[in-house]
């Protein structure tokens, strides 16, 4: 009826004398505050390759410790306990760490529970295939091989069925068929039909001892002496000692058959993609605490594309202002200290500009002349800002006239009554004309309008930079401010680069000239570098309050982890039982962490760039790069990652006797 495993070799040997599993003195003792409980009081047994063995006791004799402990689900307290197989000659158990142990129980053991201890999320067929993810077998034969183990237990039509679906005896059936996944060498049996009908387990002792007949060691533990009685041998334990063995001697099986498994050679590491399928499956197993957990998560991350977006946007708006005003300018400012004229301090003449624009690198040099004054036209006035300069002002601020022109080099020698308007002062006075072609009296003196000047917007500082009037710089002195001395001289370089040599020719020049240091030279392009630091640091502000909401999801991820580990606690303990290592279990629920992470980081990307594509309707300066995008998903990720080890550490250390008694 069964095939138990891939391979069971056709050649017979003869038993040796030489023991599969053999203890001494092994002792099994449990420490509980000041409470200790000796449960094993040394154990001497020695088990043969083939055997039948029934080990039977009353409950609390101590059997299902032993069990555990030829299991290697658990180490003894003191004695030793040699294994000698094929792969593991004379290992002495006792000494092998929590990899080896496991790797022991991947490759030889097989276990059935009275309990079934199925995972309740998967199928009978990814059950049976749990044993051979660990040990390596690639995915088609692991599903061919747990295909033909179920149907051969009669559960072929049973293959995608979870275990709630299923009788007792058939969930017995799938422990049993995972069980023999790997080969099945030795199967340990702990109470098989305890939990089955009577017609069940009469078919469940039938498979194990057809199994037997195969050449499978089999270990039963129970406590009914007709289930015992199956045995070719029947060990009876009571208090933690062997009362009695009926002794079958290795002689008495004269043929064992050497039972093995094809698996791939593997450092026992998951590969990537049986990791995140196995993460899919328990996150879609709980999809509304996977979504609350992404909650967190995706707000984190669409925070931090928010923020700093904003903070790009908002410093590329206001550097855009500053180079509007061109950052190759050098701009000369008296700083009171100038000399006494009629009109006060007179510290910055138009000469001066003109001696300027014949130094090396310098373009232009624009003296300015500022008032406030009144515009009128018609029965509309405003109160607005007149500068007066030269016609090379436009060019050198990079400020275009839309509509007209702006005055000429020969409307400053002629002193034309000239003005070119900005936008706002335009649309205030001529709402619904063309205003080129009209006058407008500034302080009761006509100026025709010949221009209109490109809108600017706001000002760095928050003015309104289009709330303005140029006219003519000698026009101005002499019609509307009645002087001579200019408010700073704005001087245009052509090579950036030599900006500071420049301004060193500027400061000696101005020098000589006013017989010291009545001035001061701004730099435009350290104004722009300290705008931009700044710009910087709030930006980094912004950051730093959104990641706040990042690290909280990341504390989430940390809190729903370990919630998952203690509900999972048995799922756990199965893993541990049928081989998965301890890097197994902290890969795993790492997956898991990181795949929740990681799809909260792109949601989050997502959800980031539709608020933002919000905020650019509203008229927000919004500006988005990829860095920041990536930079954000990353940290999503890693923090899956950083919050997830503990949760994932705290799984891969547990102990397997206590995973599996746990709901």
């Amino acid at each position: 009826m069964l095939s138990a495993n891939r391979e069971v070799g056709a050649a017979e040997n003869s038993v040796t004398h030489q023991p599969i599993i053999s203890l001494r003195d092994v002792c099994k003792t449990y420490v509980s505050g000041d409470v200790i409980t000796e449960v094993l009081c040394g154990i001497d047994l020695d088990i043969y390759a083939g055997e039948f063995v029934a080990i039977m006791g009353a409950s609390g004799s101590g059997k299902s410790t032993l069990m555990h402990v030829l299991g290697c689900l658990d180490t003894p307290t003191s004695g030793t306990y040699c294994f000698s197989s094929n792969d593991f000659q004379a290992a002495n158990v006792a000494g092998l760490d929590r990899d080896q142990l496991a790797l022991l129980r991947r490759d030889t053991f097989g276990f059935v529970f009275q309990s079934y201890h199925l995972i309740k999320t998967a199928s009978a067929r990814e059950n049976v295939e749990v044993p051979g993810i660990y040990a390596g077998i690639a995915a088609t034969d692991r599903h061919a091989r747990a295909d033909e183990l179920l149907s051969r237990l009669g559960l072929g039509d049973r293959l995608h069925h979870k275990p709630n679906q299923l009788s007792g005896g058939q969930q017995q059936r799938v422990s049993i068929a995972r069980a023999l996944m790997n080969g099945g060498q030795i199967i340990l049996a702990d109470e098989p039909t305890g939990a089955l009908d009577s017609k069940s387990g009469a078919e469940v002792m039938a498979l194990l001892k057809e199994l037997s007949a195969q050449g499978h060691t089999i270990v039963l533990i129970t406590h009914d002496a007709n289930v015992a009685a199956h045995a070719n041998r029947i060990i009876e334990i009571r208090d933690g000692e062997i009362v009695s063995d009926d002794g079958a001697s290795p002689a008495d099986h004269s043929v064992v058959r050497k039972i093995s498994a094809e698996r791939s050679a593997h450092d026992g590491a998951l590969t990537t993609i049986e990791s995140v399928q196995m993460a899919k499956r328990a996150l879609q197993a709980n999809w509304f605490r996977t979504l609350l957990t992404l909650l967190g998560i995706v707000i984190g991350v669409a925070s931090v594309v928010v923020m700093l977006a904003v903070g790009e946007g908002a410093k590329t708006s206001v550097l855009d202002r500053i180079n509007s005003m061109g950052s190759n300018l050098l701009m000369i400012r008296p700083d009171g200290r100038g000399r006494l004229g009629a009109n006060g301090v007179v510290s910055l003449v138009p000469a001066d500009a003109k001696a300027l624009a014949l130094l090396p690198n310098v373009v232009a040099a624009i003296p300015e002349m500022e008032g406030n004054v009144t515009a009128r036209y018609g029965n509309l006035d405003v109160s607005t800002k007149v500068t007066a300069t030269t016609w090379q002002y436009s060019e050198a601020r990079n400020w275009p006239v839309v509509w007209g022109t702006f005055f000429s080099e020969n409307d400053e020698r002629s002193y034309a009554t000239v003005a070119v308007l900005g936008k706002t002062v335009a649309d205030s006075l001529f709402p619904e004309e063309d205003p080129v072609g009209h006058y407008v009296q500034l302080n009761n003196v006509p100026f025709q309008v010949i221009g209109i000047l490109d809108q600017k917007g706001a000002t760095g500082w928050g003015g309104d930079a289009d709330d303005v009037i140029f006219v003519p710089l000698d026009t101005g002195a002499l019609r509307l401010f009645g002087q001579t001395y200019v408010r700073n001289i704005t001087v245009a370089v052509s090579d950036v680069s030599a900006m500071d040599d420049t301004q060193l020719l500027m400061e000696q020049l101005m020098q000589e000239r006013h017989g010291g240091e009545d001035f001061r030279i701004r730099n435009m392009a350290d104004i722009v570098d300290a705008v931009s630091e700044t710009q910087n640091t709030l930006t980094m502000l912004l950051g730093s309050i959104a990641a706040i909401s990042l690290l909280v999801g990341g504390i989430g991820v940390m809190n729903i982890m370990l919630v998952t580990v203690t509900e999972r606690i048995h799922e756990i303990g199965i893993r541990i039982a049928t081989g998965a290592s301890t890097r197994n279990i902290l890969q795993q629920f790492l997956t898991e962490a990181v795949m929740v992470s990681a799809l909260g980081g792109a949601l989050g990307v997502v959800l980031g760039v539709l608020l933002g594509l919000i905020g650019v309707a509203l008229g927000m300066p919004v500006e988005f790069s990829a860095g920041t995008m990536l930079l954000a998903f990353s940290c999503a990720a890693g923090t899956g990652l950083l919050f997830g080890f503990a949760p994932a550490l705290k799984a891969a250390r547990m102990n397997p006797v206590v995973a599996l008694s746990g709901d």
